[in-house]
């Protein structure tokens, strides 16, 4: 019995330790961003000639105007696209028309709606 009792902690402690190994190496995965992660530099003219849905995106510029809640029109100088940004993901110093920013997001296209970005992060470049 006793004997049992050590393999079953032996057992458990492997399971465990597997675990843990698994979901460290599922989070750096998901933090790549180099080659191969899929994520494209691109202009917001390469984006409204030929729109991909769920294309992740990279995208330098400014945001020129606010449409509505969360909703904001991004221009990189190739054209405007419109931006849907929570406002979680603005940072805590503000941004208006003349602040340069970088939105990372994915390219959303819908019927009605058009094309827009759906960001996922926002980062102040310049002011």
């Amino acid at each position: 019995m006793k004997f049992y009792n050590v393999f079953l902690k032996q057992k458990l402690v492997c399971w465990f330790y597997a675990v843990l190994l698994a979901s460290t190496v599922l989070v750096a995965e998901g933090a790549y961003t180099g080659p191969g992660s899929d994520v494209g530099s691109t202009t917001v003219s390469a984006i409204l000639k030929k729109p991909q849905d769920d294309m992740r995106v990279v995208l330098k510029g400014n945001l020129v105007r606010k449409i509505k809640h969360e909703t904001y029109m991004f221009s990189d100088g190739t054209g405007e696209i419109m931006a849907d940004i929570d406002d979680k993901d603005f940072p805590s110093q503000p941004v208006n028309a003349k602040t340069k920013v970088e939105i990372m997001g994915e390219v959303d296209v819908d019927r009605r709606s058009g094309v827009e970005i759906d960001v996922k992060s926002l980062r102040i470049i310049s002011q």
